[in-house]
Protein backbone atom coordinates (compact mmCIF):
# COMPACT_ATOMS: atom_id res chain seq x y z
CA UNK A 1 0.00 0.00 0.00
CA UNK A 2 1.33 3.43 -0.90
CA UNK A 3 2.39 5.59 2.03
CA UNK A 4 0.32 8.56 0.87
CA UNK A 5 -2.75 6.35 0.50
CA UNK A 6 -2.25 4.92 3.96
CA UNK A 7 -2.20 8.39 5.46
CA UNK A 8 -4.98 9.69 3.19
CA UNK A 9 -2.60 12.35 1.89
CA UNK A 10 -2.69 14.02 5.32
CA UNK A 11 0.85 14.75 6.44
CA UNK A 12 -0.12 16.79 9.48
CA UNK A 13 1.95 16.13 12.58
CA UNK A 14 -1.07 14.82 14.50
CA UNK A 15 -1.95 12.34 11.75
CA UNK A 16 1.63 11.18 11.40
CA UNK A 17 1.98 10.56 15.13
CA UNK A 18 -1.34 8.67 15.21
CA UNK A 19 -0.36 6.44 12.29
CA UNK A 20 3.39 6.09 12.81
CA UNK A 21 3.28 2.66 14.43
CA UNK A 22 1.17 1.13 11.64
CA UNK A 23 3.66 2.17 8.97
CA UNK A 24 6.38 -0.22 7.88
CA UNK A 25 10.02 0.74 8.41
CA UNK A 26 10.44 1.74 4.75
CA UNK A 27 7.23 3.77 4.81
CA UNK A 28 8.43 5.64 7.91
CA UNK A 29 11.67 6.44 6.12
CA UNK A 30 9.78 7.71 3.05
CA UNK A 31 7.43 9.88 5.11
CA UNK A 32 10.29 11.39 7.11
CA UNK A 33 12.21 12.20 3.93
CA UNK A 34 9.17 13.98 2.42
CA UNK A 35 8.94 16.47 5.29
CA UNK A 36 10.77 19.78 5.57
CA UNK A 37 13.42 20.16 8.25
CA UNK A 38 11.16 22.06 10.68
CA UNK A 39 8.41 19.42 10.41
CA UNK A 40 11.01 16.67 10.70
CA UNK A 41 12.30 18.15 13.94
CA UNK A 42 8.81 18.53 15.41
CA UNK A 43 7.95 14.95 14.48
CA UNK A 44 11.26 13.62 15.83
CA UNK A 45 10.83 15.37 19.19
CA UNK A 46 7.30 14.02 19.65
CA UNK A 47 7.99 10.39 18.76
CA UNK A 48 8.62 7.77 21.44
CA UNK A 49 12.26 6.94 22.15
CA UNK A 50 12.26 3.62 20.25
CA UNK A 51 11.08 5.33 17.05
CA UNK A 52 13.52 8.21 17.62
CA UNK A 53 16.33 5.66 17.85
CA UNK A 54 15.14 4.01 14.63
CA UNK A 55 15.27 7.32 12.75
CA UNK A 56 18.53 8.36 14.41
CA UNK A 57 20.25 5.22 13.13
CA UNK A 58 19.36 6.18 9.55
CA UNK A 59 20.37 9.86 9.77
CA UNK A 60 23.73 10.59 8.05
CA UNK A 61 26.64 10.81 10.52
CA UNK A 62 27.31 14.43 9.62
CA UNK A 63 23.79 15.40 10.81
CA UNK A 64 23.47 13.25 13.95
CA UNK A 65 24.94 15.90 16.25
CA UNK A 66 22.26 18.46 15.42
CA UNK A 67 19.46 15.90 15.80
CA UNK A 68 20.45 14.47 19.17
CA UNK A 69 20.96 17.95 20.59
CA UNK A 70 17.31 18.76 19.90
CA UNK A 71 16.35 16.59 22.85
CA UNK A 72 16.37 17.18 26.61
CA UNK A 73 18.85 15.05 28.61
CA UNK A 74 16.19 12.58 29.81
CA UNK A 75 14.98 12.06 26.24
CA UNK A 76 18.56 11.62 25.04
CA UNK A 77 19.10 8.96 27.70
CA UNK A 78 15.96 7.12 26.54
CA UNK A 79 17.04 7.32 22.89
CA UNK A 80 20.59 6.11 23.62
CA UNK A 81 19.31 3.15 25.65
CA UNK A 82 17.39 2.00 22.56
CA UNK A 83 20.60 1.82 20.51
CA UNK A 84 23.11 -1.05 20.37
CA UNK A 85 26.38 -0.69 22.30
CA UNK A 86 28.41 0.54 19.34
CA UNK A 87 25.81 3.14 18.38
CA UNK A 88 25.45 4.22 22.02
CA UNK A 89 29.13 5.10 22.27
CA UNK A 90 28.98 7.01 19.00
CA UNK A 91 25.82 8.91 20.01
CA UNK A 92 27.32 10.04 23.33
CA UNK A 93 30.28 11.56 21.50
CA UNK A 94 27.94 14.08 19.84
CA UNK A 95 27.04 15.67 23.21
CA UNK A 96 28.74 18.60 24.91
CA UNK A 97 30.45 17.80 28.22
CA UNK A 98 27.72 19.19 30.52
CA UNK A 99 24.94 17.31 28.71
CA UNK A 100 27.04 14.14 28.57
CA UNK A 101 27.46 14.19 32.36
CA UNK A 102 23.68 14.63 32.84
CA UNK A 103 22.85 11.84 30.41
CA UNK A 104 25.31 9.40 32.01
CA UNK A 105 23.82 10.12 35.44
CA UNK A 106 20.33 9.41 34.09
CA UNK A 107 21.46 6.22 32.36
CA UNK A 108 22.84 4.92 35.66
CA UNK A 109 19.26 4.56 36.92
CA UNK A 110 16.96 1.76 35.85
CA UNK A 111 14.57 2.78 33.07
CA UNK A 112 11.52 2.10 35.22
CA UNK A 113 12.74 4.16 38.20
CA UNK A 114 12.19 7.85 38.91
CA UNK A 115 15.88 8.55 38.24
CA UNK A 116 15.56 7.03 34.78
CA UNK A 117 12.48 9.11 33.95
CA UNK A 118 13.52 12.47 35.38
CA UNK A 119 15.03 15.53 33.73
CA UNK A 120 17.83 17.18 35.66
CA UNK A 121 17.16 20.61 34.14
CA UNK A 122 14.60 22.53 36.15
CA UNK A 123 13.98 26.07 37.39
CA UNK A 124 15.78 26.75 40.68
CA UNK A 125 15.46 29.58 43.18
CA UNK A 126 17.05 30.56 46.49
CA UNK A 127 14.78 31.25 49.48
CA UNK A 128 16.38 34.66 50.21
CA UNK A 129 15.63 36.05 46.73
CA UNK A 130 13.02 38.77 46.39
CA UNK A 131 10.12 38.17 44.02
CA UNK A 132 11.54 40.73 41.61
CA UNK A 133 14.93 38.97 41.60
CA UNK A 134 13.27 35.58 41.19
CA UNK A 135 11.28 36.66 38.12
CA UNK A 136 14.40 38.18 36.57
CA UNK A 137 16.38 35.02 37.31
CA UNK A 138 13.67 32.74 35.86
CA UNK A 139 13.58 34.86 32.72
CA UNK A 140 17.30 34.23 32.30
CA UNK A 141 16.93 30.50 33.05
CA UNK A 142 14.16 30.12 30.48
CA UNK A 143 16.66 30.91 27.74
CA UNK A 144 18.47 27.70 28.60
CA UNK A 145 17.02 24.23 28.05
CA UNK A 146 14.89 23.57 31.12
CA UNK A 147 12.01 21.09 31.18
CA UNK A 148 9.26 23.35 32.48
CA UNK A 149 9.01 26.81 33.99
CA UNK A 150 5.51 26.45 35.44
CA UNK A 151 7.08 25.55 38.77
CA UNK A 152 10.30 26.80 40.32
CA UNK A 153 11.92 24.77 43.08
CA UNK A 154 13.46 26.47 46.09
CA UNK A 155 16.76 24.91 47.15
CA UNK A 156 19.28 25.70 49.85
CA UNK A 157 23.04 25.77 49.17
CA UNK A 158 23.31 21.99 49.57
CA UNK A 159 20.52 21.43 46.97
CA UNK A 160 18.01 20.30 49.60
CA UNK A 161 14.45 20.98 48.45
CA UNK A 162 12.77 23.55 50.70
CA UNK A 163 9.64 24.42 48.75
CA UNK A 164 8.03 25.09 45.42
CA UNK A 165 6.54 28.23 43.90
CA UNK A 166 4.48 28.62 40.74
CA UNK A 167 4.80 31.44 38.22
CA UNK A 168 1.28 32.56 39.12
CA UNK A 169 2.25 32.94 42.77
CA UNK A 170 5.34 34.93 41.79
CA UNK A 171 3.39 37.34 39.57
CA UNK A 172 0.73 37.90 42.24
CA UNK A 173 3.23 38.52 45.04
CA UNK A 174 4.69 41.91 45.94
CA UNK A 175 8.11 42.65 44.44
CA UNK A 176 9.83 43.11 47.81
CA UNK A 177 8.49 39.82 49.26
CA UNK A 178 10.99 36.97 49.51
CA UNK A 179 10.63 33.58 47.88
CA UNK A 180 10.75 32.02 51.35
CA UNK A 181 7.60 33.94 52.31
CA UNK A 182 5.51 32.77 49.35
CA UNK A 183 6.82 29.26 48.66
CA UNK A 184 4.69 26.19 49.34
CA UNK A 185 6.36 23.81 51.78
CA UNK A 186 3.67 21.11 51.58
CA UNK A 187 5.74 19.08 49.14
CA UNK A 188 4.80 16.10 47.01
CA UNK A 189 7.95 14.26 45.93
CA UNK A 190 9.08 10.89 44.61
CA UNK A 191 12.29 9.10 45.57
CA UNK A 192 14.95 8.60 42.91
CA UNK A 193 14.61 4.79 43.09
CA UNK A 194 10.80 4.74 43.18
CA UNK A 195 9.24 2.55 40.49
CA UNK A 196 7.20 3.95 37.63
CA UNK A 197 3.94 2.36 38.75
CA UNK A 198 4.15 4.21 42.08
CA UNK A 199 5.08 7.44 40.28
CA UNK A 200 2.06 7.11 38.00
CA UNK A 201 -0.15 6.68 41.05
CA UNK A 202 1.30 9.86 42.60
CA UNK A 203 0.45 11.83 39.46
CA UNK A 204 -3.05 10.34 39.45
CA UNK A 205 -3.59 11.46 43.05
CA UNK A 206 -2.40 15.04 42.42
CA UNK A 207 -3.14 17.46 39.63
CA UNK A 208 0.48 18.50 38.98
CA UNK A 209 2.33 19.14 35.73
CA UNK A 210 5.62 18.07 37.33
CA UNK A 211 6.84 16.37 40.51
CA UNK A 212 10.34 16.74 41.99
CA UNK A 213 12.63 13.72 42.37
CA UNK A 214 14.68 13.62 45.57
CA UNK A 215 16.98 11.26 47.47
CA UNK A 216 16.40 10.11 51.04
CA UNK A 217 17.89 13.38 52.35
CA UNK A 218 15.53 15.54 50.23
CA UNK A 219 18.40 16.56 47.94
CA UNK A 220 16.70 17.37 44.64
CA UNK A 221 17.84 15.37 41.62
CA UNK A 222 15.40 16.43 38.91
CA UNK A 223 11.75 16.54 37.89
CA UNK A 224 9.32 14.18 36.22
CA UNK A 225 6.70 15.82 34.01
CA UNK A 226 3.22 14.56 33.26
CA UNK A 227 4.07 13.88 29.59
CA UNK A 228 6.76 11.42 30.74
CA UNK A 229 4.19 9.62 32.88
CA UNK A 230 1.61 9.39 30.07
CA UNK A 231 4.05 7.20 28.14
CA UNK A 232 4.76 5.15 31.27
CA UNK A 233 1.04 4.61 31.89
CA UNK A 234 0.60 3.41 28.32
CA UNK A 235 3.51 0.97 28.70
CA UNK A 236 2.21 -0.31 32.06
CA UNK A 237 -1.34 -0.75 30.74
CA UNK A 238 -0.09 -2.56 27.62
CA UNK A 239 2.08 -4.88 29.69
CA UNK A 240 -0.79 -5.70 32.07
CA UNK A 241 -3.22 -6.34 29.21
CA UNK A 242 -0.76 -8.72 27.56
CA UNK A 243 -0.23 -10.61 30.81
CA UNK A 244 -3.95 -10.79 31.50
CA UNK A 245 -4.37 -12.25 28.03
CA UNK A 246 -2.13 -15.13 29.07
CA UNK A 247 1.16 -14.17 27.43
CA UNK A 248 4.45 -12.42 28.07
CA UNK A 249 4.45 -8.66 27.37
CA UNK A 250 5.70 -7.97 23.82
CA UNK A 251 7.73 -4.92 24.82
CA UNK A 252 7.35 -3.32 21.38
CA UNK A 253 4.57 -2.55 18.85
CA UNK A 254 2.79 -5.57 17.37
CA UNK A 255 3.87 -4.86 13.77
CA UNK A 256 7.47 -4.16 14.77
CA UNK A 257 8.21 -7.31 16.75
CA UNK A 258 9.65 -10.18 14.74
CA UNK A 259 7.44 -13.24 14.20
CA UNK A 260 9.83 -15.66 16.00
CA UNK A 261 10.03 -13.30 19.00
CA UNK A 262 6.24 -13.00 19.17
CA UNK A 263 5.79 -16.77 18.96
CA UNK A 264 8.35 -17.24 21.72
CA UNK A 265 6.55 -14.77 24.01
CA UNK A 266 3.18 -16.43 23.39
CA UNK A 267 4.31 -20.05 23.45
CA UNK A 268 5.57 -20.07 27.05
CA UNK A 269 2.25 -19.22 28.66
CA UNK A 270 0.30 -21.40 26.21
CA UNK A 271 2.46 -24.39 27.12
CA UNK A 272 2.01 -23.69 30.82
CA UNK A 273 -1.77 -23.38 30.41
CA UNK A 274 -1.89 -26.50 28.23
CA UNK A 275 -0.04 -28.50 30.87
CA UNK A 276 -2.47 -27.14 33.45
CA UNK A 277 -5.42 -28.25 31.32
CA UNK A 278 -3.93 -31.74 31.23
CA UNK A 279 -4.96 -32.03 34.87
CA UNK A 280 -8.53 -31.56 33.65
CA UNK A 281 -8.15 -34.72 31.59
CA UNK A 282 -6.65 -36.46 34.64
CA UNK A 283 -9.58 -35.38 36.78
CA UNK A 284 -12.08 -36.61 34.18
CA UNK A 285 -10.32 -39.97 33.94
CA UNK A 286 -10.70 -40.29 37.70
CA UNK A 287 -14.48 -39.97 37.29
CA UNK A 288 -14.80 -42.02 34.10
CA UNK A 289 -16.77 -44.75 35.88
CA UNK A 290 -19.24 -42.17 37.20
CA UNK A 291 -19.58 -40.69 33.70
CA UNK A 292 -20.15 -44.18 32.26
CA UNK A 293 -22.93 -44.81 34.80
CA UNK A 294 -24.56 -41.41 34.39
CA UNK A 295 -23.72 -40.11 30.91
CA UNK A 296 -26.12 -37.24 31.49
CA UNK A 297 -23.55 -35.67 33.84
CA UNK A 298 -21.11 -35.23 30.96
CA UNK A 299 -23.61 -32.97 29.18
CA UNK A 300 -23.17 -30.27 31.80
CA UNK A 301 -19.38 -30.37 32.26
CA UNK A 302 -18.71 -27.47 29.85
CA UNK A 303 -21.51 -25.48 31.47
CA UNK A 304 -20.35 -25.75 35.06
CA UNK A 305 -16.58 -25.39 34.59
CA UNK A 306 -16.87 -22.47 32.15
CA UNK A 307 -19.09 -20.64 34.66
CA UNK A 308 -16.38 -21.02 37.30
CA UNK A 309 -13.69 -19.79 34.90
CA UNK A 310 -15.78 -16.80 33.87
CA UNK A 311 -16.49 -15.77 37.46
CA UNK A 312 -12.80 -16.15 38.35
CA UNK A 313 -11.75 -14.07 35.34
CA UNK A 314 -14.16 -11.32 36.36
CA UNK A 315 -12.85 -11.26 39.92
CA UNK A 316 -9.15 -11.26 39.01
CA UNK A 317 -9.67 -8.48 36.44
CA UNK A 318 -11.48 -6.31 38.99
CA UNK A 319 -8.83 -6.79 41.68
CA UNK A 320 -5.83 -6.29 39.38
CA UNK A 321 -7.32 -3.03 38.10
CA UNK A 322 -8.15 -1.88 41.64
CA UNK A 323 -4.55 -2.61 42.68
CA UNK A 324 -3.19 -0.68 39.70
CA UNK A 325 -5.29 2.36 40.66
CA UNK A 326 -4.28 2.14 44.31
CA UNK A 327 -7.86 1.43 45.38
CA UNK A 328 -6.86 -1.86 47.01
CA UNK A 329 -3.72 -2.70 49.00
CA UNK A 330 -2.36 -5.88 50.55
CA UNK A 331 -3.89 -5.10 53.92
CA UNK A 332 -7.35 -5.00 52.29
CA UNK A 333 -7.34 -8.71 51.42
CA UNK A 334 -9.82 -9.64 54.14
CA UNK A 335 -12.29 -6.91 53.09
CA UNK A 336 -12.00 -8.06 49.48
CA UNK A 337 -12.46 -11.70 50.45
CA UNK A 338 -15.57 -10.83 52.48
CA UNK A 339 -17.09 -8.92 49.57
CA UNK A 340 -16.21 -11.62 47.03
CA UNK A 341 -17.59 -14.33 49.32
CA UNK A 342 -20.99 -12.64 49.22
CA UNK A 343 -20.65 -11.80 45.51
CA UNK A 344 -19.58 -15.32 44.58
CA UNK A 345 -22.40 -16.90 46.58
CA UNK A 346 -24.99 -14.54 45.05
CA UNK A 347 -23.71 -15.07 41.51
CA UNK A 348 -23.61 -18.84 42.09
CA UNK A 349 -27.22 -18.86 43.29
CA UNK A 350 -28.31 -16.81 40.25
CA UNK A 351 -26.56 -19.12 37.76
CA UNK A 352 -27.58 -22.24 39.71
CA UNK A 353 -31.23 -21.16 39.61
CA UNK A 354 -31.04 -20.64 35.85
CA UNK A 355 -29.41 -24.06 35.42
CA UNK A 356 -32.02 -25.73 37.62
CA UNK A 357 -34.92 -24.14 35.71
CA UNK A 358 -33.26 -24.96 32.40
CA UNK A 359 -33.33 -28.68 33.21
CA UNK A 360 -36.72 -29.10 34.90
CA UNK A 361 -38.61 -26.92 32.40
CA UNK A 362 -36.98 -28.22 29.21
CA UNK A 363 -39.39 -30.07 26.87
CA UNK A 364 -38.67 -33.80 26.81
CA UNK A 365 -36.63 -33.55 30.02
CA UNK A 366 -37.40 -37.15 31.05
CA UNK A 367 -36.14 -38.48 27.73
CA UNK A 368 -33.02 -36.27 27.75
CA UNK A 369 -32.09 -36.43 31.43
CA UNK A 370 -33.88 -39.52 32.65
CA UNK A 371 -36.50 -40.11 35.33
CA UNK A 372 -34.32 -38.54 37.99
CA UNK A 373 -33.99 -35.23 36.16
CA UNK A 374 -34.87 -33.26 39.32
CA UNK A 375 -31.87 -34.73 41.15
CA UNK A 376 -29.69 -34.02 38.11
CA UNK A 377 -30.97 -30.43 38.14
CA UNK A 378 -30.18 -30.11 41.85
CA UNK A 379 -26.68 -31.52 41.24
CA UNK A 380 -26.01 -28.99 38.50
CA UNK A 381 -27.48 -26.09 40.49
CA UNK A 382 -25.55 -26.81 43.70
CA UNK A 383 -22.37 -27.48 41.72
CA UNK A 384 -22.71 -24.09 40.06
CA UNK A 385 -23.03 -22.39 43.43
CA UNK A 386 -19.86 -24.07 44.70
CA UNK A 387 -17.84 -23.63 41.50
CA UNK A 388 -18.76 -19.97 40.96
CA UNK A 389 -18.03 -19.23 44.62
CA UNK A 390 -14.66 -20.98 44.38
CA UNK A 391 -13.81 -19.28 41.08
CA UNK A 392 -14.65 -15.86 42.51
CA UNK A 393 -12.56 -16.40 45.65
CA UNK A 394 -9.62 -17.86 43.72
CA UNK A 395 -9.68 -15.05 41.16
CA UNK A 396 -9.80 -12.33 43.80
CA UNK A 397 -7.17 -13.80 46.14
CA UNK A 398 -4.52 -14.81 43.58
CA UNK A 399 -3.46 -11.19 42.88
CA UNK A 400 -2.94 -10.67 46.62
CA UNK A 401 -0.85 -13.83 46.87
CA UNK A 402 1.34 -12.83 43.92
CA UNK A 403 1.77 -9.28 45.25
CA UNK A 404 2.75 -10.73 48.66
CA UNK A 405 5.39 -12.87 46.94
CA UNK A 406 6.74 -9.80 45.16
CA UNK A 407 5.39 -10.83 41.75
CA UNK A 408 3.26 -8.90 39.28
CA UNK A 409 -0.46 -9.49 40.04
CA UNK A 410 -1.22 -9.19 36.33
CA UNK A 411 0.32 -12.65 35.87
CA UNK A 412 -2.72 -14.14 37.63
CA UNK A 413 -4.34 -13.65 34.25
CA UNK A 414 -7.80 -14.68 33.24
CA UNK A 415 -6.57 -17.79 31.35
CA UNK A 416 -4.51 -18.89 34.38
CA UNK A 417 -7.47 -18.54 36.73
CA UNK A 418 -9.76 -20.28 34.24
CA UNK A 419 -7.35 -23.23 34.00
CA UNK A 420 -7.12 -23.51 37.77
CA UNK A 421 -10.90 -23.40 38.19
CA UNK A 422 -11.44 -25.93 35.37
CA UNK A 423 -9.54 -28.62 37.25
CA UNK A 424 -11.00 -27.92 40.69
CA UNK A 425 -14.44 -27.34 39.18
CA UNK A 426 -14.61 -30.93 37.95
CA UNK A 427 -13.82 -32.20 41.43
CA UNK A 428 -16.56 -30.01 42.93
CA UNK A 429 -19.06 -31.05 40.23
CA UNK A 430 -18.65 -34.79 40.62
CA UNK A 431 -18.41 -34.58 44.40
CA UNK A 432 -21.76 -32.75 44.57
CA UNK A 433 -23.30 -35.09 41.98
CA UNK A 434 -22.27 -38.14 44.02
CA UNK A 435 -24.08 -36.70 47.07
CA UNK A 436 -27.37 -36.41 45.16
CA UNK A 437 -27.13 -39.43 42.85
CA UNK A 438 -25.24 -42.01 44.92
CA UNK A 439 -27.23 -45.25 44.92
CA UNK A 440 -29.51 -43.94 42.18
CA UNK A 441 -27.38 -43.28 39.07
CA UNK A 442 -23.94 -43.63 40.64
Amino acid sequence: METTTLLNDDFSLENLLDNWQVLTFSQREDVFAMLGRIDQEELFINLSSDYQAELFEEIPHAEKRSWIRLLAPDDIADLVQNLNEESQAAALRYLDYATLVEVKVLMAYAEDEAGGLMNSRFARLRPEMTVEEAIRYLRAQSKSQIETIYYAYVLDRTQVLLGVVSLRELFLAKNHSTVHEIMNTDLVTVLQDENQESISQTFSNHNFLAIPVVDENLVMKGIITVDDVVEVLEEEATEDIHKMGGMEALGEPYLDISLPAMIKKRAGWLMALFIGEMFTATAMSHYEHDIAKAVVLALFIPLVISSGGNSGSQATTLIIRAMALGEVRLRDWWRVMSRELVSGLSLGVILGSIGFLRIIMWPGREVLYGAHYVLVALSVACSLVGIVLWGTLAGSMLPFLLRRLGLDPATSSAPFVATLVDVTGLVIYFTVASLFLKGILL
